[in-house]
């Protein structure tokens, strides 16, 4: 089954109202792969000393069950398995799974951050949200959990907080390179307060030695105004503003239709 999506850049933004998480086994790792694995990850270590071998969630895959409607299968791993995409040949390398929120502002921009330094993507724009970490025993990984771990990233990266409830399942973006992220659709805030919030985030990260994962944000209206942020850009963000501007039109055109409907 086929689903409509956008694509840009070898990423996709699927429209997707119903979401159903699935666990699967691991992948075996070779002990060739192994070897090689653990040379990869000595390596970006000391590239980048901050990185840590945590527990995280991967993707093991996307498909469709009905009209707007997907199963995500997922593995427990850590975040060590992910140097394995430094392996060229390497056969059991996992994508990542992620949320990221779309958090918008009352004049109809996008909140985009750049990724601090000492992150796994130095300098690289995206919206704020982050890897998945696996439940905890005995507990499901649904769209509920999916939901208070974007809240809680939404809070860590920009110092908004917002109630996991209130954020909506707004889309499934797959990359190019198979990784998966759920993306929510948080309340509409003004843009002085969320530059306010995260100027005291970043104050209150820097009072205590450390570096916030975001080193700063900006706002954007339309896809032609992302060159203006200068760096990288995250594979999805082109798409997600895309819609989100498609959909916002729409919605001023059409005063029965709301921008968390499904479109």
């Amino acid at each position: 089954m086929t689903e409509p999506s956008l694509h840009s850049s070898g990423a996709e933004l699927l429209e997707v109202h119903r979401l159903r998480l699935v666990e699967a086994p691991a992948p075996h790792v070779s002990s060739e792969d192994r070897l090689a694995l653990d040379r990869a990850w000595e390596e970006a270590v000391r590239a980048n000393p901050s990185f840590f071998d945590g527990p995280v969630v991967a993707s093991a895959g996307l498909t469709w069950e009905g009209p707007h409607s997907v199963v995500l299968a997922w593995v427990r791993t850590t975040y060590r398995h992910y140097a394995l995409r430094r392996v060229p040949g390497a056969a059991s390398w996992l994508p990542s799974l992620f949320v990221a929120i779309v958090q918008p502002t009352e004049d109809g921009r996008l909140l985009a951050g750049r990724m601090s330094p000492t992150t796994a993507s130095p300098g690289r724009w995206q919206l704020p949200g982050g890897s998945v970490e696996p439940p905890d025993d005995h507990e499901p990984l649904d769209v509920a959990a999916l939901r208070r771990h974007a809240a809680r990233e939404l809070v860590e990266e920009t110092g908004i907080d917002t109630a996991p409830d209130d954020l909506t399942l707004w889309g499934v973006t797959r990359g190019e390179n198979g990784s998966i992220g759920v993306l929510f659709l948080a309340p509409c805030q003004p843009a002085a307060l969320l530059r306010k919030r995260f100027a005291a985030l970043v104050s209150a990260e820097t009072a205590l030695g450390r570096e916030p994962e975001l080193d700063r944000i900006a706002f954007v209206r339309s896809p032609a105004e992302l060159a203006d942020l200068g760096g990288a850009l995250v594979d999805y963000l082109e798409p997600v503003v895309r819609r989100y501007a498609e959909e916002r039109s729409g919605a001023m055109s059409d005063p029965n239709r709301s921008l968390d409907d499904g479109g």
